[in-house]
């Protein structure tokens, strides 16, 4: 069951903004991942098992070693994910 009321409304419109800021897809894709987390932890929204395994995958799309910069296919498939992500809350 899907959570409601003013705070998962808030979370679900925090993680939309997010991943449509201006700006590279990948920080765009960390600042999602840190609110959602955040709405997670509140009780603002339930974790679903789909949205862990999207948030898994997310993370490895964005895992670099220290002073490697993420090129465009990083950035393309937190984009795919981050929109699947999206589809996926209306459920969390």
């Amino acid at each position: 069951m899907a959570s409601t009321g003013p705070a998962a409304d808030a979370a679900r419109a925090a993680f939309q903004a997010a991943m449509e800021a201006k700006g590279h897809a990948v920080e765009n894709a960390r600042e999602a991942v840190v609110g959602l987390e955040a709405a997670f932890a509140a009780g603002a929204l339930q974790r679903t098992p789909l949205l862990d395994q999207m948030l898994g995958d997310l993370m490895l799309a964005l895992e670099q070693d220290e002073g490697q910069r993420l090129g465009g296919k990083s950035a393309e498939a937190a984009r795919f994910i981050l929109r699947a992500m999206a589809r996926e809350l209306a459920n969390a």
